[in-house]
């Protein structure tokens, strides 16, 4: 039993060593820039093309990881605001479904532009500090390209390519992430980002399909306090 009761004295020493070390965290009125990889993975439920495409014909969207830079401003030691800036992250579209054989039929970019509110936990102090943030998206696509895979499914025999256009739209994401301080200036940042996001792609033959891609974003940053 006493050795049991010393075993959780340490692991409460532990813990509080690693919460009130000398690494100063994000306080108020104080910016951070971080510096990583973005991935970027659409949680797919696809409706399917709308008549006369075989019923059924439904799409896939690929992953793609992107470098990014996060930046995020103190409005008090535990509440802050945080945007993300990066070069457009390029999906490969997919048949699914009873066009799954179909394999590529596209390409987007995707270029998502957030504002999030967080709460960063423990004291400014700390050298581990989790946190959660709630906020705004909006998802823009361009470059839309469809391959002639596309054109063959949705307009066969007419010898004129099929392009396509998907609406760009507002939603929420929802954020938990968290900062190890490494020292009074530099730190490491993970964060996972899920966006609730619906639209619609209209294709030039009349066709349309409803899109939930839902994406899920993992960032692995390094960052720097000024």
């Amino acid at each position: 039993m006493k050795i049991r009761t010393n075993v959780v004295k340490l692991l409460v020493a532990a813990g509080a060593l690693a919460l009130a070390g000398s690494a100063a965290a994000q306080s108020k009125g104080q910016f951070t820039v971080s510096v990583g990889a973005n991935q970027l993975k659409p949680d797919v439920e696809s409706g399917a093309i709308t008549a006369p495409a075989l019923p059924n014909s439904i799409g896939d969207v690929g992953k793609d990881t992107q470098p990014v830079a996060v930046i995020t401003y103190g409005l008090t030691d535990n509440i802050s605001v945080e945007t993300a800036v990066g070069t457009p992250y390029k999906h490969k579209i997919y048949g699914a479904g009873a066009i799954e054989a179909g394999g590529e039929l596209g390409s987007v970019k995707a270029l998502p532009a957030i504002a999030l509110l967080q709460y960063r936990f423990f004291e400014p102090n700390a050298r581990f500090r989790p946190y959660v943030g709630l906020g705004i998206t909006y998802a823009m696509f361009q470059k839309e390209t469809g391959s002639f895979r596309m054109t063959a499914l949705t307009n066969p025999g007419a010898g004129v390519p099929t392009t396509f256009k998907i609406d760009d739209k507002w939603t929420v994401s929802g954020q938990i992430g968290a900062q190890f301080n490494v020292n009074e200036k530099w730190f490491l940042n993970a964060s996972y980002i899920k966006t609730k996001l619906r639209t619609d792609v209209h294709f030039s033959t009349n066709q349309t399909q409803h899109m939930k891609l839902d994406p899920d974003s993992f960032i692995l940053s390094v960052g720097y306090k000024f």
